[in-house]
């Protein structure tokens, strides 16, 4: 599986968390080429603190043994916050590839001082989604990151 099929995945979750109402962010993992599960940021239809888009797709995969996260690549549509940055790095996840970071940048640093190979691929359809988000419900899209 190439890296655009994995942001493909991410990508729907994303469109498919604003149609629902909540904030655009989705993330795919994938292991040994097969997609394991996917997921969107929850937060406002769950009303959940959490469930940004790469801690709402592990949820959805469920447990799984430490060896499989450490072959995994988790594709997420937004750089990851610092939340689902320690959520990689506890899981030992060792390659992430990110559609953007022009709107927010997160842990990327991090990530790669603790050896993780980190992939920007500035995917255009990501940031205008972010962006057009970012324009039509700031207040939503602060409260998600903190500020």
């Amino acid at each position: 599986m190439d890296d655009q099929t994995g942001m493909t995945a991410a990508l729907a979750e994303a469109r498919l968390g604003r149609a629902e109402g909540g904030v655009p962010v989705g993330a795919a993992l994938v292991v040994d080429g097969e997609i394991l599960g996917v997921g969107h940021n929850r937060r406002v239809q769950q009303g959940s603190a959490i469930r940004h888009g790469e801690t709402d797709c592990l949820e959805n995969i469920g447990r799984l043994p430490a060896s499989t996260y450490r072959r995994a690549t988790m594709y997420t549509t937004l750089s990851p916050c610092d939340m689902c940055t320690g959520a990689i790095l506890l899981y030992g996840i060792p390659r992430v590839v990110i559609g953007e970071n022009q709107t927010f940048l997160g842990g990327e640093d991090l990530l790669r001082s603790r050896g993780v190979e980190v992939i920007v691929l500035q995917d255009p359809d990501c940031v205008q989604l972010m962006q057009q988000f970012i324009s039509e419900a700031p207040e939503l899209w602060n409260e998600d990151i903190g500020v």
